[in-house]
């Protein structure tokens, strides 16, 4: 038995922390997210889009968007911590495989890579494939895009998967535990479903919009040292810093600049997202055809990077014992 105050002691001088990151993570990288189990992110949107149809109506939006993506957060973190705490007192154990669980839940890298090189394979099969097939993953408007842009989309999706759906939840995994992970997930899915600048969301969103670039300003800034140690471009950092600062999101330019600058591509430029025109700065200046080589190479640097980072990760639990 364990006191439940006693919990996050457990979980991180002990063989517990190093348990729950490997067992969470490894059914991830073989499985991936299983489209037969329910997810907590899928309960997670519907959260927001009932609050959403509620108060984004009539005056006060910017208070009350930040209402709901301030409440929604601590709700997410509350609930977890006191599922953990629970487990915890119940037997030890219990909360090993409880946080297993969320932390498999909460990492999502393995099915964007799979969805990526779904999207090469399309595109060499006919270019209208192509687009329905990086749909999934993006959220411009991918009806009236060049099998190039096809290819530049899913690789930038790739790179800032890797920060919004790896890095940055092992990072609040070893700041806040499988809590802290659980409400960055909740700031990364308001975020994604209302953190945007035009007319509907403007308002409403604006405080998830800032959550969201408060919680991933250091893990994507780690993301793109990541890729550029296990790419060995060292020489890279230049690159990174002016291309990433560059970019029109605080954070996502610099997992992306990283990537264009190993491939030696350029990413960005202008594109419609729920028919508004969307203006991005080029990332990188070698504007050449991107091939199926250079997806393998992406997923080859993100696959290694998420290694590195599970690595760290279980270093500095044994350093904390």
């Amino acid at each position: 038995m364990m006191e439940a105050s006693g919990l996050y002691l457990f979980m991180y001088t002990c063989w517990g922390g190093l348990f729950v990151i490997f067992s969470g993570w490894l059914p991830d990288k073989i499985w991936g997210d299983p489209a037969y189990l329910p997810h907590p992110v899928v309960g997670f949107g519907k959260l927001i889009s009932w609050g959403e149809k509620k108060l984004n109506k009539g005056n006060h939006r910017l208070l009350k968007g930040g209402i709901l993506s301030i409440g929604l957060v601590l709700l997410i973190f509350s609930i977890t911590y006191l599922l953990m705490s629970a487990t915890a007192a119940i037997n030890g154990y219990l909360a090993w495989i409880t946080g297993a669980i969320l932390v498999f839940f909460c990492l999502a890298g393995t099915t964007l890579i799979r969805e990526v090189r779904g999207v090469f394979e399309a595109v060499d099969r006919s270019l209208d494939e192509g687009r329905k097939q990086v749909a999934r993953i993006v959220g411009r408007n991918t009806e009236e895009l060049t099998a190039q842009e096809v290819r530049t989309a899913a690789l930038e999706t790739l790179a800032e998967n890797l920060s919004d759906g790896v890095i940055a939840p092992l990072f609040w995994y070893l700041l806040l535990g499988v809590p802290g992970m659980m409400a960055y997930k909740m700031i990364n899915t308001l975020d994604s479903m209302i953190g945007y600048r035009n007319e509907r969301y403007n308002l409403f969103g604006r405080i998830a919009a800032r959550m969201d670039d408060a919680a991933n300003y250091i893990p994507a800034r780690l993301t793109a040292i990541l890729m550029i140690l296990v790419s060995g471009r060292f020489s890279l950092h230049a690159f990174v810093r002016q291309y990433g600062a560059a970019h029109a999101s605080p954070n996502s330019g610099y997992p992306e600049a990283a990537l264009a600058g190993i491939l030696n591509c350029r990413f960005g430029g202008s594109h419609h997202y729920f028919g508004e025109l969307v203006h991005k700065p080029y990332i990188g200046h070698n504007e050449r055809e991107l091939t199926t080589a250079d997806m393998k190479t992406a997923i080859r640097v993100n696959r290694l990077a998420e290694l590195l980072m599970v690595l760290l990760v279980q270093v500095l639990i044994l350093y904390s014992m």
